[in-house]
């Protein structure tokens, strides 16, 4: 009987892992993770209550076809009257740990999917299919293998390497225990100032914090809010432009015309594959260079809770957001210093601690993950030309170190976006996933089996 290894269980592994379930109930399928539950990953494993989705839950789902699952299951779940903070404009924004209570419910319902709860270490050919080795020394055999492994963490920047290994560093932000050791009066200065920076502002105020913060990044840009009334998707835009240049000038004759922008970056979020295919790499490097930090804090919107947290502080001069270039730090005393955007003078911020929210260092999302370093070095795969993930062709399927697509080597997920482009926010996420089952189901050759 054909067999699938999925390596990752977070949102992405468990989604691909529940459609492929669907479309070939009778495939033994298997996903390598080490939390205790499947479906929450990193976003959704937060347990701070001032974390929340940033998606409308209307719009998330773990199934493509049934758009409101979510938002049935939040009503008849209790927790939609466990959280009177969720109501909000546009609809209903749950807490993240939420989300990852829905996401664990719906794979804990289907049956034939096997958790195991450890890592993989390594993936190697094995006759007509594959071996992947976990930590915990178990071998599993699979006739095709998904790679939906995690986002990987920060990275430190270069002017703050003397800090690495600092306890006054945070340098997991997402860690369960990250702002376990902030004292309310500290000064916290952090490292990027959209969704991580909020999201952290928000949880240091709801434990008490008094003490002053300090967000800086290149461009000082905030995440921008969702609008008062609901924006239907723009759809008028004309073929696709094969520059950079060009896309932006599309996007602004399209406010210019009267449409809000969040109706236009609805529309360019629909259409992101078409758009983002009708650029050359030379051009999507331009887009990423130029375009990047502007369409990150439009298309990843705060939750509107958070937003008024994040504004208030702001207004009360307790949160100083700052456009800056970091030149370096001295640690006794802790402070950073900067060039503020478009200055020349060198300042100063003093710190009692600094926390990285940077964003995912996706430049490294091979060369930083062992699993996926080893793979490379042996030729099963190679870091896509953008250095945003691993090079895939058009049906997700890995491009090997020649260049040539496997037919049972897939990857679900952020880590396909040099080919993909828009993959990181739902409901895109969930679409891709599925897609990845589909053609996981097309390609399932009988080959499981338990390898000693």
């Amino acid at each position: 009987m054909p067999g699938v290894v999925i390596i990752g269980g977070g949102f992405c592994g468990a989604a691909c892992a529940l459609e492929l379930r669907r479309l070939a109930p009778a495939v033994p399928i298997s996903v390598v993770e080490p939390r205790a539950e499947l479906g929450r990953g990193v976003a959704y494993s937060s347990t701070d209550p001032a974390h929340r989705v940033n998606v409308p839950a209307a719009l998330m789902t773990m199934y493509p076809g049934q758009p409101l699952h979510f938002v049935d299951w939040l009503e008849h779940s209790g927790a939609l009257a466990a959280d009177p903070g969720m109501p909000a404009r546009l609809g209903l924004y749950p807490r993240r740990s939420v989300f990852g209570d829905y996401a664990a419910w719906c794979v804990a319902q289907a049956e034939g999917i096997a958790h195991r709860r450890d890592r993989a270490v390594a993936i190697a050919r094995a006759g007509s299919g594959w071996r992947v080795t976990l930590a915990g020394g178990e071998m599993l055999g699979a006739g095709l293998v998904v790679l939906a492994t995690s986002h990987p963490p920060p990275s430190l920047p270069a002017p703050l390497a003397p800090l690495a290994g600092d306890p006054r560093l945070v340098a997991d932000p997402w860690a369960a225990e990250a702002l376990d050791g902030i004292a309310p009066e500290e000064r916290v200065l952090i490292i990027g100032t959209g969704l991580t920076m909020a999201d952290h502002v928000a949880g240091l105020l709801a434990r008490g914090h008094r003490g002053p913060i300090a967000a800086v990044s290149r461009h000082g840009l905030l995440s921008r809010g969702h609008a008062a009334t609901d924006q239907p998707a723009f759809e008028a835009f004309p073929p696709p432009p094969s520059t950079a240049r060009g896309l932006l000038r599309m996007a602004r004759a399209a406010i210019a015309g009267g449409a809000a922008w969040q109706s236009v970056v609805r529309g360019l979020t629909i259409h992101g594959q078409r758009c983002w295919d009708a650029l050359p790499d030379v051009e999507r490097r331009r887009l990423l260079r130029h375009l990047r930090a502007w369409w990150d804090v439009h298309r990843y919107r705060l939750a509107p809770q958070v937003e008024a947290i994040v504004q208030d502080a702001i207004g009360r001069g307790q949160l100083r957001v700052m456009a800056a270039r970091l030149l370096g730090v001295e640690t006794a005393p802790l402070a950073v210093r900067l060039r503020p955007r478009g200055g020349s003078t060198e300042t100063r911020i003093a710190a009692d601690r600094v926390l990285l929210a940077t964003g995912p260092a996706h430049g490294s999302a091979v060369a930083g993950d062992a699993l996926l370093a080893a793979a490379a070095a042996a030729g099963l795969l190679r870091a896509d030309p953008l250095g945003l993930g691993i090079a895939v062709d058009a049906r997700s399927r890995v491009l090997d170190g020649a260049g040539v697509a496997q037919r049972d080597l897939l990857v679900a997920g952020p880590l396909a976006r040099g080919t993909f482009g828009e993959l990181v926010g739902l409901p895109q996420v969930t679409e891709h996933a599925a897609m990845v089952a589909a053609e996981a189901a097309a390609m399932t050759t009988p080959c499981q089996e338990r390898l000693s």
